[in-house]
């Protein structure tokens, strides 16, 4: 079976490819938990993040957005010395400032969901790449995404984090195509019934 080579190394890597990765997503709370991860991984691997995934599901209560806007600093004094998490301060100060603009989104659009897709015309990006080396790092979407997100006062929101971001719920599918979840992946966005480019 093949697969992008960057999952290969890792059960759980593998498992995030073939069951999550690039799938489009439209849960707000799922949408919340990669703004989370996503800045959290600044730096660092992406396997580092999913192995430390479950501890900041606990930290972040379940990652309830409107919980972790409101969390005190004696939670963020608590959340600097748990070693299930990053323990960054600018990365966890960051993550509560985005809870709170996270519903700011929410309640001028409805959904973060909604705010997001609408950058695609509710449209998955659908790539066709033939090798990874081929996959970029940012792009104009995602430059454009990552300087709205920071005139609404999100930090941690780079060009680079977006893409991410964008290929993890897919709004992008960066999936090479001969790996097998390149079609598995479109036929889930045709089945939800939404379009394509």
């Amino acid at each position: 079976m093949k697969r992008c080579s960057w999952c290969e190394q890792d059960e759980l890597y593998r498992r995030y490819h073939d069951e999550e990765w690039g799938v489009p997503l439209y849960d707000d709370r799922k949408h919340f938990e990669f703004i989370i991860l996503e800045p959290a991984q600044a730096g660092l691997s992406w396997l580092t993040i999913l192995k430390k995934r479950e501890g900041y599901r606990e930290a972040y209560a379940g990652f309830n957005p409107q919980v972790v806007a409101n969390f005190s600093e004696a939670q963020i004094q608590k959340l600097l010395t748990n070693p299930a998490i990053i323990r960054n301060e600018r990365k966890i100060r960051a993550s509560i400032n985005n809870a709170q603009h996270f519903l700011e989104v929410q309640e001028a659009f409805g959904s973060f969901s909604a705010y997001l897709w609408r950058f695609v015309d509710g449209r998955p990006v659908l790539n066709r790449w033939r090798h990874e080396r081929e996959i970029p790092a940012q792009t104009p979407l995602s430059a454009k995404i990552s300087r709205d997100l920071k005139q609404r006062g999100f930090q941690f929101v780079g060009p680079t984090i977006i893409y991410s971001h964008l290929q993890a719920t897919g709004l992008v599918n960066d999936h090479i195509i001969d790996c097998f979840r390149y079609r598995e992946v479109g036929d889930k966005a045709r089945q939800s019934g939404t379009r394509f480019y």
